[in-house]
Formats: C-alpha cells, structure tokens, sequence
C-alpha cells in the first residue's frame, strides 16, 4: 500500500492571532517535530486534510509529507478540533526514522461475528471493549489494523488481548501482566428474563408444593 502523501508549507507567522488569520484563510496551522532536524512550524490546506482524516488509515500508518518539495515520512500524532464546528484547529506530525521503533495506535478489525455460536446460534450481541491497541514496532512492520476473529465465541464468553494474532515484527505496547477483553458475546436482555422465566415455578405449582410440605395438626 502506497503511503498517503501529505502536502505542507512552513509557517513563519506565529501566535494566536497568525493562527486565527491562518484558519480564516482555509489554512491549519501545524507543526512537525522529531528526529534531528528541530521542529519546524508548517501549514496545510484545511479541506485536503479534513479528507484525510475521515481515513482510518490515515491516523495509523506511515505519512508521506512534503515541505517545500522535499518529502519525509511521519506519523500523525494530535488533532486539535472546534469544539461545535467541522473545523480543525491544529494538527502535529512526528518525523520517523525506519530504524527506531514507533509507538501507534492500531485499529482493530472484528471478523466472522455473524458465525459465531453466540450470535448464530444463541442470539447474543458482539460488544466491543476495544476498538485499537498500542503498538510498538518499527515503521516497515506497522500494520494497517489487527484482525480480531470472532469465530469461536460463545455467549457469556470473551475474547482477551492474548488470543490477538499479531503480525511479525509487532509487540503490544503496554500489557502490564493483565489480560484485558478486547470484545464479548452477550444475550439480550429480553432473552435473558425469557430464560430466567422458564425456569421458575407457575403460580399453580407454588402452592401445590407447600401444600404437601404441611404437617397435619397433632391429635390431642
């Protein structure tokens, strides 16, 4: 997959107010940091990049920016939005170097729910509990998501983060000894008052029951 080309401008006005003159021109102000080179103020067209950020792809995998025609791979790292509007405020990029290893946030895909037996066969409902992992790999290995398989999930049953296939090259980033549940096979509500209700005893049955419980009354 090619790497998603990101095109930027330095930036030389800064403050609140250069930024304000910035967004009502259409304009995001930005930066980009990391590795040798310092961090260096940028620029990027505001209708471009809303685009791209409707993209999964495009907040975990290798960017490739260009700043005044020279080009670097980066990572999207912080989006800054309005509060109400449909308006990106800032953006940052960490430059990466293909030797060091990163740490992103991977998407996480769920297969195969409409077969699992929960689902298929006892009506449950697939809840998710996670929805990306941190990751920690070097830029080549980074994956495009990591594949959940849902195939064997029972009702009343989950699935923990050690049942993860992780591609080669890629480690969780943080674990710390804990297993946590990335997704679980629930029944309904409604099911479960259903299966709750037949298993009690009728109105009828309840007294037959105590009836022959009683002791008769001692003859004097």
């Amino acid at each position: 997959m090619a790497a998603i080309e990101v095109v930027a401008f330095p930036r030389s006005a800064q403050g609140t107010g250069a930024s304000r003159r910035l967004r009502r021109g259409g304009k995001v102000p930005g930066i980009v940091y990391g590795g040798e080179a310092a961090p260096m103020a940028i620029e990027l067209d505001h209708n471009a990049l809303y685009q791209h950020l409707k993209l999964e792809a495009f907040h975990a995998s290798i960017l490739s920016m260009a700043v005044s025609g020279k080009k670097q791979a980066v990572l999207l790292r912080d989006v800054q939005m309005h509060p109400f509007r449909a308006e990106i405020l800032h953006v940052d990029f960490q430059r990466v170097a293909q030797d060091k290893e990163i740490y992103v946030k991977v998407p996480l895909h769920f297969v195969n729910a409409e077969i699992a037996p929960g689902v298929k066969l006892a009506g449950g409902i697939v809840s998710h509990v996670m929805n990306d992992l941190e990751v920690v790999c070097l830029p080549k290995n980074l994956p495009a998501f990591i594949e959940v398989d849902l195939a064997q999930l029972d009702a009343g049953d989950s699935v923990h983060l050690s049942a993860l296939k992780l591609p080669a090259g890629v480690a969780i980033a943080t674990q710390g000894g804990e297993d946590p549940v990335v997704a679980t096979c629930v029944l309904p509500r409604a099911a479960v008052e259903e299966e709750a209700e037949a298993g009690a005893p009728t109105a009828t049955e309840v007294p037959l029951v105590a009836k022959k419980e009683e002791k008769e009354p001692e003859k004097k």
